[in-house]
């Protein structure tokens, strides 16, 4: 199992570079600001921030979800393996291997968990053989599902849902995931959990993951490296452990300063701070 000293210390193939990237909405509105970040190959990347720090819409620039919204790149490149992949659709990043789970889980609450899951491989072509391989893969890691294969989806609790859409991913055996929002509506142990799962995931079939995530204790945690955004700007990046040990993180983002916890209105003040946009 990786850990992030041991990631930090191997050089990696660049997977994903995103290159100071504007993402404007509805022609006018201004959300990502010059987001630049690179995703090594096997690891776990981080994107941090609070609500509307700009993390969804830095994964929905990646996967190409923006045009939906009414959403566009309109400055910087987004390449993948070298490749600039920005004026792609969705369906051909898929082909090549990069899944969204979506924050929400979005299941298909009227088809059982297993049929869920099979929605995953629907554009594979290796074989039925390959795909029940797959699928007992995926119940080996989320062996509640198997518990569940037989139930509708939308029966589920939010940590199955949150269980199916990952596991869904997996089936179109992906080289990447973008992963957003997992611990959203979900209990302490059970984001524990996911994030295990994330782990084990990472570690066993070689899945690059690029989170977003606003539990910043907990993701650092589990990621090797993490990119902080704030209104739509990287203010902080650096390995994990860098990052949990940064004062500034501690103090602003995990409650804790060297004088003990900071009350949230204290914690706030870093607003007026100008160095976080230095």
């Amino acid at each position: 199992m990786l850990d992030a000293t041991q990631f930090s210390d191997r050089p990696g193939e660049t997977l994903l570079e995103v290159n100071n990237i504007e993402v404007i909405y509805n022609h006018v509105i201004l959300v990502l600001k010059g987001v630049s970040l690179s995703v090594p190959k096997g690891g776990i990347t981080a994107l941090l921030g609070g609500n509307g720090a700009g993390k969804t819409t830095t994964l929905k620039a990646v996967s190409n979800l923006l045009h939906s919204e009414r959403g566009a790149v309109t400055k910087g490149s987004i390449l993948y393996r070298g490749d600039r992949v920005q004026d792609l659709n969705p369906s051909e990043l898929v082909k090549r291997g990069v899944i969204q789970v979506m924050e929400g889980r979005h299941c298909f609450e009227h088809l059982t968990v297993e049929d869920n899951l099979l929605t995953g491989a629907y554009t594979r072509t290796d074989g039925k053989g390959a795909i029940a391989a797959d699928l007992e893969m995926v119940y080996n890691y989320f062996p509640r599902l198997r518990e569940r294969r037989k139930s509708q989806a939308g029966y589920t609790s939010g940590g199955e849902q949150q269980m199916v859409a990952m596991g869904r991913a997996l089936m179109s055996r992906p080289e990447m995931i973008l992963l957003d929002e997992p611990s959203m509506g979900l209990a302490p142990q059970l984001v524990e959990q996911i994030f295990e799962i994330v782990r084990a995931v990472n570690a066993g079939e070689g899945v690059t993951f690029l989170l977003a995530e606003q539990n910043t204790n907990v993701a650092l945690r589990y990621a090797h490296t993490g990119y902080i955004l704030e209104s739509g700007r990287v203010v902080m990046e650096g390995s994990a452990q860098e990052l949990r040990e940064n004062p500034d993180v501690k103090e602003f983002y995990l409650g804790m300063s060297d004088k003990g916890r900071k009350s949230f209105r204290d914690v706030r003040s870093y607003r007026r701070r100008k160095r976080w946009l230095a």
